[in-house]
């Protein structure tokens, strides 16, 4: 049993030095998503009363593909922080945690390799 007080035992431990890194990720992944969401919103709207041979030569030109890449990149690197971020404070078992924190980036990385490859393929088919 230790007489030293909370604060005692964590002084001249410093920080992780991971936390602002992380938060600023999270708050660039934000501010990008803001206009990649509304061009997406509008592309869709503008492409409602289209077929299907018209929405995929949308996709298909270039500067279309990469704000769609764009999209993909930032909505789900925004979304593995945020739910990182949720595990780690409310799942307290470590080795659930661990678990999670895995499996999370294993679905993230699959889910954006396959939006991905579908893109691309859309977007080079002729």
């Amino acid at each position: 049993m230790s007489l030293r007080s909370p604060l005692g035992r964590v002084r001249g431990l410093g920080s992780a030095k991971e936390g602002v890194d992380h938060w600023r990720m999270q708050r660039l992944t934000a501010i990008a998503l803001v206009p990649l969401s509304l061009w997406f919103v509008f592309g869709l709207l503008g492409a409602m009363g289209g077929d299907y041979e018209s929405t995929r030569n949308w996709l298909s030109a270039p500067l279309v593909a990469a704000g769609m890449l764009g999209l993909i990149a930032a909505l789900f690197y925004h979304a593995t922080l945020g739910l990182q971020v949720v595990i780690e404070d409310y799942v307290s078992h470590k080795g659930a945690r661990i678990a999670a924190l895995v499996a999370l980036r294993l679905i993230f990385v699959l889910a954006t390799l396959i939006a991905v490859v579908s893109i691309l393929k859309i977007s080079l088919s002729t």
